[in-house]
């Protein structure tokens, strides 16, 4: 799934509201007197700029672990990857996201979506991991 990168992350001075109760699908909105403060979405995303960076992604090859066509990456490029994460990579100078894993020496680059064959680095390719995509947003409607 390639990607599209928009800009670094700008710390917010933004608080919302926050509640503190789930809410169920369909309750038309929280009572007031459940509100427990405010909270910023730099902290809920770990956001720490100027590490923390922003794409889009392009395409359907992470569906099964909830990035969708056109869905907001956040990521951390001061984080190393580790097996079984999420990672922005280049693989010979072609960004992409996937799953990064290893089998001893061997890197693999992994889609969440079985129309898509595991991708293993040849010798001969280059592979650099931009950063840890620990975080996606999704628009649900027209925006």
């Amino acid at each position: 799934m390639p990607v599209h990168f928009l800009a670094p992350a700008a710390p917010s001075t933004i608080a919302l509201p926050f509640f503190s109760f789930c809410v169920p699908a369909g309750f038309p909105s929280p009572a007031q007197d459940h509100m427990e403060g405010t909270l910023s979405l730099d902290e809920v995303m770990n956001i720490r700029a100027p590490q923390t960076y922003l794409a889009r992604a392009d395409g359907d090859s992470m569906i099964q672990v909830g990035i969708f066509d056109r869905d907001i990456l956040i990521i951390d490029r001061g984080r190393e990857a580790e097996k079984g994460e999420i990672v922005i990579a280049a693989l010979n100078n072609e960004p992409l996201v996937k799953i990064f894993d290893r089998q001893g020496d061997q890197i693999i680059l992994r889609s969440a979506n079985p129309k898509f064959a595991p991708r293993y680095l040849l010798e001969s390719e280059e592979l650099y991991v931009w950063g840890v995509v620990p975080f996606s947003v999704r628009t649900h409607g027209k925006y």
